[in-house]
């Protein structure tokens, strides 16, 4: 290093890492000679045990041979997207899950009501699956469960309020024989040669934890999704003592959201919204309040009833994951509502616009959601307009931006105030940002580091934080699903590939929608569909009837009447001439129909319309 990098600002901290990460490789080799010999018998920190000590390691961690038992992570879901969320964790004989989510569909998925993980793998390793470890409740985490548990029902393992998410969606699919195992922050559960121990941490929905794997090879960290509150509405800060002790006693790999890895900072605090609510209730004073935020967000929803009973305000819910939510929240004692301040839908007629407040879903602008309802005036119990101050407390799902603008333009256009994210603090990410990772990095010293939970650009920023805190970026992965990658105190590397993707729910059916399904159903949505009848004596090898030319959605039949007259004249010559040659061929006969016809009408219309002949045997 020279004299200029030495005297750089940071540059003293630079070196303290290198040098940390140094003595760590060389710890690796030789063994500190006054280590005693209980330090020796415990689970010893990645890097830290002397290669004479890993020779004298429990046979728990070798397999065949003598070679060390690996752990095995089978990523299906999570990663380079926002969704979906679910991997397998092995050591040995023993596996489990960790979480198992779903994933909304983008808007080429015409006709999709849900996306979830490729569940085929899992046939293969049932047997030695113990069962499905929950982070929190959110959707992209527990919306998949029901669909795996139909198949295979595993035991659950999570936290009051995550189960009782759960167990709401698995009355609704039928399953009720699913074991179901309420765990504290703090507890552990032991699984086999290894036990899972439930951090707490802080999130946008209460009893949110991360996990910390005990392994013979050292502690795995999955940190869920998370950020650090200091100030929570609900509950204690994250438990960042415990984190502390987990890197003390040795952390193999840390796993860690990446969702927030491009911003710089801290995520602010929950309550800040709460003075944005009490400012902006102050401004509505004379019109009725209508709020859209994430069901599970309850934070967020105890902060709207707060502002609500200062202002006495009634309160009513609108969406059936919102009243879901707050029924359940409210019952288990995670909501504090005051007496008589909740009204039903129904009833909001009877008081007075300006002490009425409403929670709502729809803050994605999703199609159905109670919100765009009432901007395109199509909600029963809610009609909006010069009287309603509408706050969006959320920012738009990446993709989503376009939906949430339409909302608000329509919303706009009937008169109503409405607030959004840019516009005041109504919503703060319960993502952690850069400062925030740098932290968890920092007292979990980790050997090895995956980042998870994010788009690649999310997974590579957050890499590239783990080397800026000292970290060799050999000791860095960034996966993708389907992959399956070994870990050991020696090396990380990826060693093999499963069937992973993504399995698209289509009303009642499972999967019977495909990439051909899609392209078909996208094909129909932008050029339309022609399609030609006709009869055929197959005796007498000649066109009985028809064609008769049927079109949807490619162009309006009146106003162009002499295109289908021409399209209809070009079907009768190709099928008397494919009468002539052989009656019988009917796959020849279609493909020339609909080759010739598609080449006819992308001349004259530059569109390719999906053709399909309908020839009938007389």
């Amino acid at each position: 290093m020279s004299k200029e990098q030495k005297n750089a600002p940071g540059a003293e901290k630079t070196v303290k890492r290198r040098t940390y990460y140094a003595r760590r490789k060389k710890a690796a080799v030789q063994a500190p000679a006054n280590q005693p010999a209980a330090a020796a018998a415990s689970v010893q920190a990645p890097g830290k045990a002397a290669e004479g000590k890993r020779r004298k390691s429990s046979a728990a961690t070798r397999g065949v041979k003598g070679k060390v038992t690996p752990v095995r992570l089978t990523m299906l879901g999570g990663l380079n997207e926002i969704g979906k969320n679910i991997m397998l964790f092995e050591y040995g004989n023993d596996a489990f899950l960790i979480d198992c989510g779903m994933e909304f569909p983008d808007d080429d998925m015409f006709g999709v009501d849900v996306v979830l993980p490729d569940f085929s793998y899992l046939d293969k390793v049932a047997d030695k699956v113990r069962g499905i470890f929950l982070t929190h409740g959110h959707e992209d985490h527990i919306g998949g469960l029901p669909y795996l548990l139909k198949k295979h029902p595993f035991p659950l393992y999570g936290t009051r309020l995550t189960l009782a998410l759960v167990e709401g969606k698995l009355k609704e699919h039928g399953l009720n024989n699913i074991t179901m195992n309420v765990v504290k922050p703090g507890q552990v559960v032991p699984v086999g040669s290894l036990s899972v121990e439930f951090v707490h941490v802080n999130h946008s929905i209460p009893d949110a934890v991360a996990l910390a794997i005990k392994t013979p090879l050292g502690y795995v960290i999955h940190t869920g999704d998370f950020k650090i509150d200091c100030t929570p509405i609900l509950g204690d800060m994250i438990d960042l003592g415990r984190f502390g002790e987990l890197g003390r006693a040795g952390v193999l790999l840390l796993m860690a959201d990446s969702t927030n890895a491009e911003r710089p900072g801290y995520t602010p605090s929950e309550r800040v919204v709460g003075e944005s609510f009490a400012n902006l209730f102050t401004k509505a004073q004379k019109k009725r309040i209508i709020i859209a935020t994430f069901s599970s967000n309850l934070h967020r929803i105890q902060q709207i009833i707060d502002a609500s009973a200062h202002d006495k305000r009634k309160v009513a819910v609108s969406g059936r994951s919102m009243v879901n939510v707050v029924s359940i929240a409210n019952e288990l004692g995670y909501l504090t509502i005051p007496d008589g301040i909740m009204v039903d839908i129904d009833e909001i007629n009877r008081y007075p616009k300006e002490k009425m407040t409403i929670i709502t879903t729809g803050s994605q602008g999703e199609p159905m959601s109670a919100l765009t309802r009432m901007a395109f005036s199509e909600h029963r119990k809610v009609d909006v307009g010069p009287d309603d101050y509408i706050i969006i407390s959320a920012t738009p799902i990446p993709g989503n931006e376009k939906t949430v603008g339409k909302v608000i333009n329509e919303l706009m256009k009937r008169g109503c105030d409405v607030v959004y994210e840019k516009m005041y603090d109504v919503h703060v990410s319960g993502h952690a940002c850069q400062e925030e990772l740098k932290l968890i990095h920092g007292l979990t010293r980790p050997h090895y580091f995956i980042p998870v939970h994010g788009e690649q650009k999310h997974m590579v920023k957050h890499a590239a934080l783990a080397q800026l805190m000292g970290m060799p970026a050999k000791n860095i992965l960034i996966p993708d699903i389907g992959k399956v990658i070994e870990i050991t105190p020696s090396k990380m590397e990826v060693a093999g590939t499963v069937p992973a993707g993504r399995v698209l729910v289509d009303g009642l059916g499972i999967g019977d929608v495909g990439s051909i399904v899609l392209r078909d159903r996208k094909h129909l949505a932008e050029d339309g569909l022609i399609v030609v009848v006709a009869a055929v004596d197959t005796v007498a090898g000649i066109l009985v009837s028809g064609p008769d030319i049927v079109s949807r959605g490619f162009v309006y039949v009146r106003e162009s009447e002499e295109l289908i007259e021409q399209a209809r004249r070009l079907a009768a010559d190709v099928l008397q001439t494919c009468c002539n040659q052989d009656a019988r061929d009917w796959s020849a006969m279609k493909a020339r129909v609909r080759e010739e016809l598609s080449r006819m009408l992308f001349q004259k219309t530059k569109k390719s319309p999906m053709i399909l002949p309908v020839i009938l045997e007389v």
